[in-house]
């Protein structure tokens, strides 16, 4: 067991866990503070999550909505990286349990003085994990790439198959969850197909595909006004998509997607299906409650105190999806993280001051959702608004926070190239590690 220790360590000790949205901007936030602070991730990487599904579809490349985490803070001297997974937390003895992900493979424990943990969330399969494998979720960069390599091979395929059905399920591509993740890699998909793949084949109709967006609920974009719901499932539709409102999935594997709808049921034979339904907390949330005896939802996420802590360990914040703040269930969006980050950087700062930080208080900006090119859906405060204008508010606010001038300036060229030419310059189909 190694044990991670600074020699005569005099400043605070602050261990950040998670280099998300909430942790790198609690990690930020500290640049001034007269502490040390550690973060820890299992990536060497600060992930852009909301464009991931772009990833997916051939719209941007991996390096462009990702920032190695020792760039980001190479000017921040207070902060050092490490590269590792947590599988624990010692709360008595104030050490974090980790595990190299390369390297040295003996056990870490991470001294702190403050603990913030901002672990984040995963999809949920509903207690079906045996459909991760045939239905990939576009969370991650790892995942996006495999999503994006089984769509493009669909097409591939569909060309080179003789048989009609078959073919036919080659170009049948379900998306599971009409949230605005499945909203979105829907409308992407529905574009690849009906605009920018027709002139690379000369043996397929690539506007044959099929894109079928299914959703339990009885509208697509539940968080939004009903209005806006309504103008971005005609926007799908427009796009070609179809949209199966009140369907609930039964079962999937590699040939299709099994369908319920009250006591009917149908199969769909389909060779790519992408889950975006659901979501399910770190299961940090549950070793954090397990020791501090916080209560834990369905969802899996910790119950926190209003100042983002948990009983009895004033010293260990938890942020972001992995929590919910009393009864208060906040929406599972990067602003939300990205404001108890820095909230949880103000309570570090406020207790060296002998202060008592207020309650967190989260300011909501509204919601924002691109279904394809230039049909976006926003709820701004209040300001509801669709289409171009839409669009154009969404092109803005991902620019303005992506991590990075660089990658900025390479995201605003490779959208407007593809605007221009409807051409998507990411269309690579990889295989896995070792093939």
């Amino acid at each position: 067991m190694i044990v991670a220790t600074a020699a005569q360590h005099t400043r605070p000790r602050v261990v950040v866990v998670g280099g998300g949205f909430g942790g790198l901007q609690a990690t930020r936030a500290l640049d001034d503070a007269p502490v040390d602070v550690t973060l820890i991730d299992r990536r060497n990487f600060h992930l852009f999550q909301p464009l991931v599904y772009q990833v997916a579809t051939g719209a941007l490349s991996p390096g462009e909505i990702a920032a190695p985490l020792r760039w980001v803070f190479r000017r921040q001297r207070n902060v050092r990286v490490v590269l590792a997974e947590v599988t624990g937390f010692d709360l008595d003895a104030r050490e974090v349990l980790a595990t190299p992900e390369v390297g040295e493979t003996e056990p870490m424990r991470i001294p702190y003085d403050t603990l913030i943990v901002a672990g984040g969330s995963a999809y949920s399969y509903f207690g079906h994990d045996e459909w991760r494998e045939p239905a990939p979720e576009v969370k991650s960069l790892e995942s996006a790439l495999e999503v994006r390599r089984r769509i493009l091979a669909a097409f591939e395929a569909a060309a080179l198959e003789t048989d009609p059905a078959r073919r036919e399920a080659w170009l049948t591509f379900v998306v599971v969850g009409a949230g605005p993740t499945g909203v979105e890699i829907a409308g992407q998909i529905a574009e690849l197909a009906g605009d920018t793949l027709p002139h690379d084949f000369r043996d397929l109709d690539t506007r044959l595909g099929r894109v079928l967006l299914v959703e339990m609920d009885d509208r697509v974009l539940t968080a939004f006004p009903e209005k806006l719901s309504h103008r971005a499932e005609r926007a799908l539709e427009q796009l070609g998509v179809t949209v199966m409102l009140g369907h609930a999935v039964v079962g999937i594997d590699h040939d299709g997607v099994t369908l319920g709808a009250g006591d009917d049921e149908r199969h769909i034979p389909a060779r790519t299906v992408i889950w975006a339904a659901g979501v399910q907390a770190s299961t940090l949330a549950g070793q954090l409650g397990g020791a501090t005896g916080a209560e834990i939802d369905r969802s899996g996420r910790v119950t926190v105190g209003p100042d983002l802590t948990l009983p009895g360990h004033p010293e260990v914040i938890a942020l972001g999806d992995m929590v919910r703040v009393g009864d208060t269930v906040l929406p599972g969006v990067a602003p939300v993280a990205m404001q108890q980050g820095r909230y949880a950087a103000k309570v570090v700062e406020e207790r060296l001051a002998g202060r008592t930080p207020a309650p967190f208080h989260y300011l909501d900006k509204g919601n924002l959702a691109t279904i394809g090119r230039a049909k976006a859906v926003a709820d701004l405060r209040g300001l509801k608004l669709s289409g171009l204008l839409a669009w154009v508010a969404w092109l803005v606010v991902h620019l303005f926070y992506l991590i990075g001038f660089q990658n900025r300036v390479l995201v605003l060229i490779r959208w407007a190239v593809s605007f221009i030419t409807r051409g998507r310059g990411a269309r690579l189909i990889t295989r896995g590690q070792g093939n």
